[in-house]
């Protein structure tokens, strides 16, 4: 029996955040070098600017965002469609791309589900309200989503969700933690000269996050001028996009922009470093898929403070301090409490010990035997295939 070919559908790379290329490229590695009897081939187009290149509309949000559409909705299926004949099954790295599931043959494509970030405005339009054109493009995804044969799910937390909202029937459901580079460990490095110059020897609070409103960055920013009174020396970094006017408006207000450091991408070796240096991390999100930042902290040896939701209590457990969502106050008395008493975290090795089963090598063959056993049956049994001797 020749290999079973499986196609990785991946991310564009030019639009896809930081956190999802890392669990695209992740899979794609060890499903290549610990699962030689399945041929996994990475699809990625290239990303086609269009409007972006225009001059002046180019920077306006509706060029971007019509950029993003066509090439998810466009040239992707158009790049795909003369592939389809050459694999077997597909996987489809993350819940955002399950559009493509209409033109892939569902009864042998996964999706793999994060989170339900970019469904919130159908199943909670009036928490999230969305554009119609958002809502309908949406709305295709999510019925792409429902018909794939296995979805692939982080944390009991979205699992609970895609079942409240009877997205897909319980069988379908398979649980797959994500996992940690070996990269991520105690330990001591460098910063490139450019970053420690920045930093110098201050200690800091360490924040990984996008712009997103579930992030709650507002908590960030209220805790950290909370903690400045007491910690006049304390900088409070965060690596993630530009921050959005509101939260310009917020540190100009609170008079802490001396003391923030923004980074945008780095380098993996910058930010293991960070983790390391941070005197805290912390994740002041009130919703998270997973919470990679926390299993990336933690395997560094750092102090993590996080919100007290059930996903961060099911992914940190006790290797992890926990602070209500939306109350700066008392995760300013946190975090002030443990920079003077650094005995009160979690110890050390219970943090070391906690994140050690998140491998993405386990994260691979959870994957892979998924598919082994869900769908390769009923290929051999329906129909014969030509990679099948």
């Amino acid at each position: 029996m020749n290999s079973l070919r499986l196609a990785l559908i991946s991310n564009l790379r030019d639009e896809a955040s930081p956190s999802m290329l890392v669990c695209g490229d992740r899979l794609y590695d060890y499903l290549c070098a610990e699962h030689p009897d399945i041929k996994t081939t990475r699809i990625q187009p290239d990303y086609t600017y269009r409007l972006r290149r225009l001059p002046r509309l180019g920077k306006m949000g509706f060029a971007l965002g019509t950029d993003k559409m066509l090439n998810r909705f466009w040239d992707y299926p158009q790049h795909l469609k003369p592939q389809i004949s050459q694999h077997d099954i597909f996987h489809i790295c993350d819940q955002s791309y399950a559009s493509l599931v209409h033109i892939l043959p569902p009864e042998r494509t996964g999706v793999f589900c994060h989170d339900l970030d970019v469904f919130r405005s159908i199943l909670q339009p009036d928490k999230y309200p969305r554009s119609i054109r958002y809502n309908t493009i949406q709305r295709y995804a999510l019925n792409g989503f429902r018909q794939a044969v296995v979805v692939f799910y982080t944390t009991q937390s979205v699992r609970d969700e895609i079942l409240h909202y009877q997205l897909v029937s319980p069988d379908k459901l398979v649980q797959v933690p994500l996992g940690i580079a070996p990269e991520f460990s105690p330990g001591s490095s460098r910063l490139t000269d450019a970053i420690a110059q920045q930093i110098g020897d201050r200690p800091f609070i360490l924040n990984i996050s996008g712009n997103l409103q579930r992030k709650r960055l507002d908590v960030l920013l209220e805790t950290y001028a909370r903690l400045r009174y007491h910690h006049p020396e304390l900088l409070l970094v965060r690596v993630g996009p530009e921050w959005e006017p509101n939260m310009q408006v917020r540190i100009e207000r609170l008079g802490i922009r001396h003391g923030i450091r923004l980074f945008h991408r780095l380098e993996q070796n910058d930010l293991v470093e960070l983790y390391r240096r941070a005197a805290v991390v912390l994740m002041t999100s009130e919703a998270e898929g997973f919470g990679m930042p926390l299993i990336e902290a933690l395997a560094c040896g750092s102090v993590a403070v996080v919100s007290d939701i059930p996903v961060l209590q099911e992914v940190g457990g006790n290797a992890a301090v926990y602070c209500p969502v939306g109350q700066p106050d008392v995760w300013a008395n946190t975090i002030h409490h443990i920079l003077n008493h650094p005995e009160a975290a979690p110890e050390r090795a219970m943090r070391l010990q906690h994140v050690s089963k998140y491998t993405w090598s386990a994260h691979a063959a959870t994957i892979a035997q998924a598919y082994q056993e869900r769908i390769l049956p009923q290929m051999t049994t329906q129909q014969p295939l030509e990679v099948f001797a």
